[in-house]
């Protein structure tokens, strides 16, 4: 029978070209890896103009989805590498998952519950 384990999904959303050191903070915390998605933000600078031309924030979306375990220090280190306690450097949260499969690697399957 398989080992249930419980993950979450770390999501941080930092400016374009800054989430390298988090990501690498991340695998020496214990995270097997991490997708990166280009996206881009609204919020309060909404409709901010630079000489004319409206200003649309593009953005990394990080994602690292690690052990219950291990989520405190996963985040903790992107929090720190990202410099996510300074204004205008991002965020960072965690959401439950509430099933996951393909989870496959050195000879465990592990499934959630």
């Amino acid at each position: 029978m398989a080992e249930r384990t419980h993950f979450q999904l770390i999501v941080a959303i930092v400016p374009q070209g800054t989430c390298a050191p988090m990501v690498s903070a991340a695998k020496a915390a214990g995270a097997e890896g991490a997708t990166i998605l280009r996206g881009r933000g609204t919020g309060l600078h909404e409709g901010a103009k630079f000489l004319g031309v409206p200003v649309e924030p593009e953005k990394d979306v990080v994602w690292v989805m690690v052990p219950e375990s291990s989520v405190d220090a996963v985040m903790g280190e992107m929090v720190r590498a990202g410099k996510l306690d300074q204004p205008g450097h991002g965020i960072v949260f965690a959401l439950d998952v509430a099933r996951v499969a393909g989870i496959v690697h050195r000879g465990e399957v592990f499934e959630s519950s």
